[in-house]
């Protein structure tokens, strides 16, 4: 592979602070947190941060969407060989100490540097644009560096290997698909120093074992692209991206920097072909097992949307494929339609486990069975994705199941008292402190929506009566006088007991009282009632926002990572921006300081996507309905402007919000609405002004 870039070019010398990660090698209890954050990927394969010349406290990895082994709770995603060894010198193993790498999220590569000019010197990105090649150039003193393996195994896999002239390959496999990989070396020496230039190709298969040929050829393909058009490709495909999608916050370097990390890693673990399984960790670590939980649904696909509308609908997909296992699911429980499983895999069985140890015990986990709001939670992500896509065909076509025997399995599920009063008992809602319970507000809720929802979809007939039926019956907790929802039924009965009565959040209320207690008091894990108002902005009833955040805050431990962002785009949307900047620096760094000690085991993609929701949904307020964008911003005063970039009903835009006016840029005409006022046409540009009555269009 002919190459006549250097290492030390623009792209690698760029050391913009707001557009990169710096780390130093210290504390080797902190080796696999830096190896997830300096994750790359492409949606296809997921590439761990690892040292090339390796590291006893690193685990490399290689991680591929949708290829799982094992069976049942036990299936996970499997590890594919590691494509970046180097062998150096114990010389060079001593300056370790004095080098840096540089995670720049503006083009994509890694950048590994020493202070001193004899050390060793690396750039590394996985392709964007092209499917599953990894490219390093690694350069250092002759005598002190060498090639290491090509293809090196890091998993109890079987993994079968073989040379093809220069080219290595190797192939993991698992009982249903596998993993092949191929990679090759061209090794210059250049004023005694030594130049290795390498390009690995993965080809993955989620249903049968693929041919070694298939990464092969790829490698094959890149390899004559050279690696300086290789470079050229990613970096040109990063910056259009940027260009379409992006966050400034001028006067925050911090978080302007944190939400761009999120946006970069989102791109990174979510595949935009096919279908795309996002378990809780993406492709960045081992956490989950790379099970695909709610998180999918309704915290990564809506900031997807909005970034890549075409990776969203891969999401959408993958739901879609196992609509078969979710019909099988409900016969099993005597019910009609589909019912999804809390945790998804290959297949879409469910892989919940049964028991897991909790407080040093053993203890049965009943989220398999009773968190059954999944089903509403694959029907809202659907919705979603059509109402602020634009794709409108999607619902009536590959996406109608999902929303409609999703309402069947609602109505067969639902139990309509003789006083008329729907009920929906023996579930969990979000708020997984209490099990259990009958009347969740959040399942009814959403439950109800998705009922209407079909409705309408499959217009006047006897289904859509009776899921109306249904729906209208179904109780929700609500009180006219206080304007509030009681989680549940007999929610307000329980201990009294607020955050602050035990510490000050985030925490793990179920580790400081036991969870005996925890789930006899009004401590929530995490936003229950409040995630419907996040999800349905505007359909409960007016004022409940207010008087629910006021009621349930001071009761919320944050104890999941999902929660401080919903919670922060909630503050901002009831026009307490300065309080939701608060909870967003929360979720801003639970991975960048690694705040719930486990983002070794990967990324909390969830939480990441949350960061970009808070800032979209929450501080500029923006929502579809009825192909309208709706905005209403709401700056803390920490900030003295906001631009984001974002995609919304086939069009590109640009929101530049300062505390007294807001312009919206558009690459097409489309209609916007500011709170209160009616929906105006917009060809190119957008003028809003902030008066003491709100948001009014600038005529």
């Amino acid at each position: 592979m002919r190459s006549s870039r250097h290492t030390r070019d623009p792209v690698a010398t760029d050391r913009d602070p707001r557009w990169t990660l710096r780390f130093s090698n210290g504390n080797p209890l902190t080796a696999r947190v830096q190896e997830t954050l300096l994750s790359l990927g492409d949606g296809v394969i997921g590439l761990r941060g690892s040292h090339e010349d390796g590291d006893q406290h690193e685990a490399p990895l290689v991680l591929a969407g949708g290829v799982y082994g094992g069976e049942g709770p036990a299936e996970h995603l499997i590890a594919a060989p590691f494509p970046l060894s180097l062998r150096v010198s114990a010389v060079n193993s001593q300056r370790r100490a004095s080098e840096r790498r540089i995670l720049n999220l503006r083009t994509g590569v890694l950048l590994r540097e020493s202070d001193d000019e004899a050390g060793l010197r690396s750039l590394r990105f996985v392709a964007a644009g092209r499917r599953g090649i990894v490219v390093m150039r690694a350069e250092g003193p002759a005598d002190d560096l060498a090639p290491g393996p090509p293809l090196r195994q890091v998993t109890d896999r079987t993994m079968t290997s073989g040379r093809l002239g220069d080219i290595t390959w190797a192939r993991t496999t698992s009982e249903r698909g596998g993993i092949a990989a191929a990679a090759a070396d061209d090794v210059t020496t250049r004023n005694g120093r030594l130049v290795v230039e390498r390009v690995a190709a993965y080809a993955p298969d989620a249903r049968r074992p693929p041919p070694s040929g298939r990464a092969v050829a790829a490698l094959q393909s890149a390899r004559r692209s050279g690696f300086s058009r290789l470079l050229d490709e990613h970096t040109t495909r990063w910056a259009r991206r940027w260009s379409e999608v992006c966050v400034e916050i001028p006067d925050d370097g911090a978080a302007e920097l944190a939400a761009r990390f999120a946006l970069f890693q989102l791109w990174c673990n979510v595949g935009s072909r096919g279908e795309a399984a996002v378990g809780a960790r993406g492709l960045s670590g081992t956490g989950y097992a790379g099970h695909v939980f709610w998180d999918a649904d309704v915290f990564v696909l809506p900031a997807i949307a909005s970034m890549s509308p075409a990776a969203a609908r891969a999401m959408l997909e993958y739901r879609i494929r196992r609509l078969p296992q979710a019909r099988a699911m409900a016969r099993l429980r005597g019910l009609d339609g589909v019912r999804f499983p809390w945790e998804s895999a290959a297949l879409g069985d469910d892989v919940t486990p049964v028991a897991g140890r909790a407080n040093g015990e053993w203890a049965p986990i009943l989220n398999g069975q009773l968190e059954e709001h999944i089903n509403a939670d694959v029907a809202w992500a659907a919705n979603h994705y059509a109402e602020w896509t634009g794709d409108n065909a999607f619902l009536v076509g590959a996406g109608r199941p999902l929303v409609v025997e999703t309402a069947r399995y609602w109505a067969s599920r639902a139990h309509v008292d003789s006083d008329g009063s729907g009920h929906i008992r023996h579930v969990i809602g979000p708020d997984e402190y209490h099990e259990d319970v009958d009347d969740n507000a959040y399942t009814n809720i959403l439950a109800r929506w998705n009922l209407r929802r079909a409705a309408t979809l499959v217009g006047a007939g006897p289904d859509a009566d009776g899921w109306l039926r249904v729906a209208d019956s179904l109780v929700d907790g609500y009180d006219k006088r206080t304007r509030r929802h009681e989680q549940f039924t007999g929610y307000y009965g329980l201990e009294p007991l607020l955050v602050a009565d035990i510490g000050a959040p985030p925490l793990a209320a179920d580790l400081l009282l036991g969870s005996a207690r925890t789930s006899r008091s009004q401590i929530v894990k995490q936003p229950d009632v409040l995630m419907a108002h996040h999800l349905l902005p505007g359909d409960l009833p007016v004022g409940s926002l207010t008087a629910d955040l006021e009621f349930y805050l001071p009761r919320t431990a944050h104890g999941s990572s999902l929660s401080p962002a919903i919670t922060a785009a909630l503050l901002a949307r009831a026009g307490r921006p300065d309080e939701a900047l608060k909870h967003l620096d929360i979720a801003m760094r639970i991975d960048l300081d690694d705040l719930t000690g486990v983002t070794g085991a990967g990324l909390h993609l969830a939480t990441l996507a949350g960061v970009w929701q808070a800032l979209l949904f929450g501080f500029a307020g923006a929502f579809v309905r009825d192909g309208v964008l709706n905005l209403d911003p709401h700056l803390p005063r920490r900030w003295g402007s906001l631009i984001l970039r974002f995609r919304c009903l086939s069009r590109r835009l640009q929101l530049r919000i300062a505390d007294d006016s807001a312009v919206v840029t558009v690459s097409g005409p489309m209609r916007i609405r500011a709170p209160g006022g009616d929906a105006v046409r917009v060809d190119h540009h957008l003028q809003l002004t902030n008066t003491d009555t709100g948001w009014v269009v600038q005529p």
